[in-house]
């Protein structure tokens, strides 16, 4: 007879993703061994995901675990992500993931970690892979979450109630500064490019310079393997530029292009994961590419239609719709321009609270 290994799982959405979301420590203590549950959990690796929780598509292969922080500590929860990937045996721990961090305050304050207070209740989130803070603002009327509510995001259908993440201390999260080259332009295989790292760190073209609009369809994007192709030679010689070292088969930094907006406002942008077209826009990479609309120099702009003001909100316009990001400026040490945090409001929406299985000779590592 095969046993099986029943894990507590709440599956959510979380903005324009979803996926299991764990308490920390139902799972392995040990990174590896986490991992090796993960894929089994979700069905990796194989392209339909059909033995696990995976929906096929890198939006819908993440993974969340949740911790109560330890004493002391400034942050309320610990909040590691996990994508794994579809058709590998492979898990990135690197980034972290905009879109399911909307449902750490929904999840944690639901599984005890944090107390509701009555009307809104703010949670302070670290994101384990980045070290960033972010506070998360749900609604709890009578001191209970609701996900009812009249906030819309595009790519999600219907209407919740909004979750606005604040983002406190975004800039140079995974390379140490807001432009790791040291250069709001650079010019790497051909292209002008921006290396910035504001809550994700992006590289981020022109769509002209790549002979596009940024208006294209995520598939007609994906369809062009000369172009994915050649973005992404970019994304690794960007990659070393940043001090990232090599990141072939790494999912950072990522590669996003912006052009003129269609609705007057904002920026046209397609962002990519990186080796396909985000079907939306992920909350990191959005505050980055709103960030290098605010900033002087840099490939947006020009490009982007914004204001001056210190506080402003950044229209972006992407495959399903628009992504709002309020980005705040001002001035560094040495004169320059700088982003002070960025936001966003987001959805979540919990669908399914029980225990996933899987063989217990995954979790054992008996087997592979």
């Amino acid at each position: 007879m095969t046993l099986q290994t029943a894990i507590p799982c709440t599956f959510m959405r979380g903005g324009t993703s979803r996926g299991p979301y764990f308490l920390r420590g139902d799972l392995p203590a040990d990174r590896d061994a986490a991992g090796r549950v993960l894929m089994a959990v979700m069905g990796s690796p194989d392209a339909r995901q059909i033995n696990g929780l995976g929906g096929s598509t890198t939006l819908t292969s993440k993974t969340v675990m949740v911790s109560l922080a330890e004493p002391g500590q400034k942050q309320q929860v610990d909040y590691l992500f996990a994508q794994v990937s579809v058709d590998k045996a492979f898990v990135d721990w690197g980034p972290t993931c905009g879109n399911m961090l909307a449902g750490i305050g929904p999840f944690a304050i639901e599984s005890g970690l944090v107390p509701a207070e009555d009307g809104e209740t703010r949670v302070l989130i670290r994101a384990v892979n980045t070290g960033a803070l972010i506070e998360a603002v749900v609604q709890t009327p009578g001191g209970r979450v609701t996900y009812d509510g009249n906030a819309s995001i595009a790519g999600v259908p219907g209407t919740a109630a909004p979750i606005v993440l604040n983002f406190a201390d975004a800039v140079g999260g995974a390379t140490g500064k807001l432009m790791p080259t040291g250069n709001p332009l650079d010019h790497i295989e051909g292209v002008d490019v921006t290396c910035l790292d504001v809550a994700m760190p992006v590289v981020i073209a022109r769509a002209r310079d790549l002979g596009k609009t940024a208006r294209e369809t995520a598939k007609e994007l994906d369809a062009d393997r000369d172009f994915m192709d050649r973005i992404e030679r970019i994304r690794r010689a960007a990659g070393l530029a940043m001090g990232m070292g090599d990141v072939a088969g790494k999912v950072m930094p990522k590669f996003a292009m912006v052009g003129e907006p269609a609705g007057g406002r904002g920026v046209a942008a397609r962002y990519f994961t990186p080796l396909a077209t985000h079907e939306a826009m992920a909350v990191t990479g959005g505050i980055c590419i709103a960030s290098a609309c605010k900033l002087p120099g840099t490939v947006a702009a020009g490009i982007a239609v914004v204001d001056d003001a210190a506080r402003e909100m950044v229209v972006l316009e992407h495959p399903t719709g628009v992504m709002e990001a309020v980005i705040t400026t001002g001035t560094a040490e040495d004169g320059s321009a700088t982003i002070l945090g960025g936001g966003t409001l987001r959805t979540a929406r919990r669908i399914m609270k029980g225990e996933v299985y899987i063989p217990a000779t995954v979790w054992d590592g008996s087997t592979g």
